[in-house]
């Protein structure tokens, strides 16, 4: 008698690395320029100049109350922050103990005194669905055209696209010139991709708080309307 048999295949639970982490510091700073996406990084990179060899760190802006669902937000004026704001940096694990270099230090934001107080580190969600509040784009770029484009470099990272969609164009203000982006959000990643696309980010612009995703419990949350 001859027999074939298999057994079912076990599983294994995907367990969330830790390679890059999302570095959380208490702040006190009464208020921030809407535009400050430069100049917190310049004040970051001369408190901790190692951040300059460090492709992979991600400067978060900082975003208050008026920011809404998070999805868009203003892009002039002047943003009032509570004490319960933080600092987010995203860093390699290996960068951690160096994190204790910016406690206790005073920042210039543009001319605003932002002071750094203890951090935590958490690791990246798994959950399914992501935004960034800024990506890279082309100034004048249509959105089928920026969808397309960031179609293909997510297929290059091995990310397949089920579910995307885009804001309006936003902008960032440079001393050189104008940086154009545009909120993107994903929905039904699988929990290796969407820890993968937060650890690589999306397109230029990590340290000035582009190409970086955040979780979102519920994409009917995220209203580019």
């Amino acid at each position: 008698m001859s027999l074939f048999w298999t057994e079912d295949t076990v599983k294994t639970e995907f367990v969330v690395p830790e390679r890059v982490l999302d570095v959380s510091f208490s702040i006190r700073c009464k208020c921030l320029p809407y535009q400050h996406a430069h100049a917190l990084s310049e004040a970051l990179h001369q408190a901790l100049p190692w951040l300059v060899e460090e492709a992979a760190v991600g400067i978060h802006q900082i975003h208050g109350a008026e920011s809404g669902n998070g999805w868009e937000r203003p892009d002039s004026g002047t943003l009032y922050l509570s004490r319960r704001q933080k600092l987010i940096l995203r860093l390699p694990s290996s960068r951690l103990a160096q994190a204790d270099e910016l406690v206790g230090q005073t920042l210039d934001v543009a001319g605003n005194r932002l002071d750094v107080g203890e951090y935590t580190a958490r690791k990246l969600s798994d959950l399914p669905t992501l935004f960034a509040r800024n990506v890279v784009a082309e100034a004048g770029q249509e959105e089928d055209a920026f969808l397309n484009q960031a179609a293909e470099q997510l297929a290059a990272m091995g990310i397949q696209v089920k579910k995307m969609m885009c804001s309006k164009e936003g902008r960032i203000e440079l001393p050189d010139g104008t940086l154009f982006t545009r909120g993107l959000m994903l929905a039904d990643l699988d929990k290796e991709e969407a820890v993968r696309l937060q650890e690589l980010g999306l397109g230029p612009g990590r340290k000035l708080g582009c190409g970086l995703f955040l979780p979102q419990k519920d994409v009917k949350a995220v209203n580019p309307d």
